[in-house]
């Protein structure tokens, strides 16, 4: 009786371990992936290994000089004169065939997130289905009247553990505006599954 209290004992203090580590170790991983993947489209420092092929180690460098690229492209790109050159460059690809339909794509992709035209800020709850359950989303697009759907909008729903999510176009009447919290803690909670904490927002106590 008491081995088997002790082996209880022993198992719980593993998954309380792994409790504590997991989430540790696999933020680490994917920081060190992501900096060792960029890291290697710049290969300041190289190596040939026991195979014979040339690998790239360059301790972060590399990551860091993007970052730094990144940061001067954009300090640049506030000035006038750069301003009209990459909305040249914008409109050229605009109109390229074949190319223009990634590029749109992935420029308003970005944009959403982090550009001046953000799409992921009117954090609300969906009704999709007409009945009473309710979705974590963001209005993307509040007329629809191009569409012929009169007082429709298109909400973005987020999928749980997941970068992928859904678009609905509903009525506006079954749009809640989410007042109490933040659009990234709207997110931050739909993408966790509903099972991370909501912390107040500072600025809104």
């Amino acid at each position: 009786m008491k081995r088997d209290f002790r082996y209880k004992k022993i198992f719980q203090y593993f998954l309380q371990g792994l409790l504590v580590l997991a989430p540790v170790a696999i933020t680490a991983y994917a920081i060190f992936w992501t900096v060792t993947t960029i890291d290697n489209l710049i290969p300041i420092f190289t190596y040939t290994d026991a195979q014979g092929l040339v690998r790239v180690q360059n301790y972060g460098i590399g990551f860091l000089l993007i970052i730094v690229i990144l940061i001067v492209i954009g300090y640049f790109s506030s000035f006038f004169i750069t301003s009209r050159i990459i909305n040249f460059f914008d409109k050229l690809l605009e109109k390229t065939p074949g190319i223009k339909h990634i590029y749109s794509i992935t420029r308003d992709f970005f944009e959403a997130f982090a550009g001046d035209n953000k799409k992921f800020t009117k954090h609300v709850l969906a009704n999709v289905d007409d009945n009473d359950v309710w979705r974590f989303g963001f209005v993307t697009r509040e007329d629809m009247d191009e569409f012929g759907l009169n007082d429709y909008v298109t909400v973005y729903i987020p999928m749980a553990y997941s970068v992928a999510g859904n678009v609905y176009v509903i009525p506006k009447a079954r749009v809640k505006p989410i007042e109490h919290i933040t659009a990234a803690q709207t997110m931050k909670f739909a993408v966790s599954g509903g099972v991370t904490d909501i912390d107040e927002d500072p600025e809104k106590r």
